[in-house]
């Protein structure tokens, strides 16, 4: 004991030089990591692990899609999209998302002509009505997005090949099915401001239209031969007219889908100005039905088309592709017709 308390007095130095040298390497440990001002200050602070890859986690990732078939966990946001329904091909081409697969066109070609030139490459895998699981699944997607309306009992195989995502209709429903597929691919804030500039655009024709806004707007499809429709307000024009303010004719003015007419209801389809468009088929027989109807003395005496207010518009655009890239397409053409 006697010789320990002998040697203390000469170790003490060492002893407090070696705790000063301690303290201060856990000072300089601390403001490494603590301090914005340090060297180190540049590097994010308090960052989780990325797995090694020095990357930070991806906002909103994990999330889930609540949608018409129930809850879809979706673990980061996709880059091998599937698309079986032709608004949600839109949707994605203008959320920056470029397909690895989709369903064909309605008519006689793949793609729509407005669509394909963005599509290059894009795998078919069926239509709306059949799409092909094993081609599909052969794309190896990490999101597929679908309609219940077109695929309701395939949805199990689907969401067994990949998270799978469904709006519930097509018809007028184009604006609330662009919120579910904005969702699915993670990008919410991006969708809310397309259709802000959506509504901005038709709000703009409105004012521009001025009194023109009365206009009562007619519309007519040929498709699947002989049938010739009708459209009213739960359809993807009817729907674009609404969002515009425009009017309709008395008999056409219904929140549903539209008629099969005869020849006999032609003068049904009058307005201030008839729009009409046509579903090609590979017979041709619906460019038959058109001609056959447009050289009917019924058609002719339309006040429209006697004033020469009938025009004829591309189908894809005004009905078939249904989604908002056509949107914004059906507002130029009722810009062009109706403010010359």
């Amino acid at each position: 004991m006697t010789r320990h308390f002998k040697s203390f007095p000469a170790a003490l130095p060492l002893l407090l030089l070696a705790m000063v040298l301690a303290l201060s390497a856990c000072g300089g440990a601390a403001s490494s990591t603590t301090s914005p001002g340090s060297t180190g200050g540049s590097q994010p602070a308090a960052q989780p692990p990325t797995g090694g890859q020095g990357k930070q986690p991806e906002a909103g990732v994990p999330y889930t899609v609540k949608h018409v078939m129930g809850e879809t966990a979706i673990k980061e946001t996709p880059k091998r999209v599937v698309v079986l329904v032709n608004d949600a091909v839109e949707a994605a081409l203008t959320l920056g998302f470029k397909p690895v697969g989709m369903v064909k066109a309605w008519g006689t070609e793949p793609m729509y002509a407005h669509l394909k030139d963005q599509l290059t490459g894009v795998q078919i895998v069926g239509d709306e009505n059949q799409p092909n699981l094993e081609a599909i699944a052969a794309l190896k997607p990490d999101l597929i997005i679908g309609n219940k309306l077109r695929q309701e009992k395939i949805y199990g195989q689907l969401s067994s090949i990949a998270p799978t995502v469904f709006s519930e209709r097509t018809n007028s429903d184009t604006f609330i099915n662009f919120k579910v597929y904005a969702e699915a691919l993670n990008k919410k804030a991006d969708g809310e401001k397309k259709l802000a500039e959506f509504d901005k655009r038709a709000e703009d024709l409105k004012k521009q239209l001025g009194d023109k806004i009365n206009t009562k707007v007619s519309l007519v499809r040929f498709y699947l031969g002989d049938k010739v429709r009708i459209y009213y307000n739960d359809t993807f024009p009817g729907g674009i007219l609404k969002k515009v303010g425009l009017k309709r004719p008395a008999v056409q003015d219904k929140d549903t889908f539209a008629d099969i007419i005869g020849k006999e209801r032609i003068p049904d389809a009058d307005g201030d100005i008839v729009f009409y468009f046509t579903l090609l088929d590979d017979k041709g027989e619906t460019t038959k039905t058109e001609n056959m109807w447009l050289q009917d003395t019924l058609w002719k005496n339309l006040d429209a088309v006697k004033k020469g207010r009938a025009f004829k518009v591309d189908d894809g655009i005004w009905n078939s592709s249904g989604g908002i890239i056509s949107a914004n397409l059906m507002l130029d053409d009722l810009a062009k017709y109706l403010l010359k």
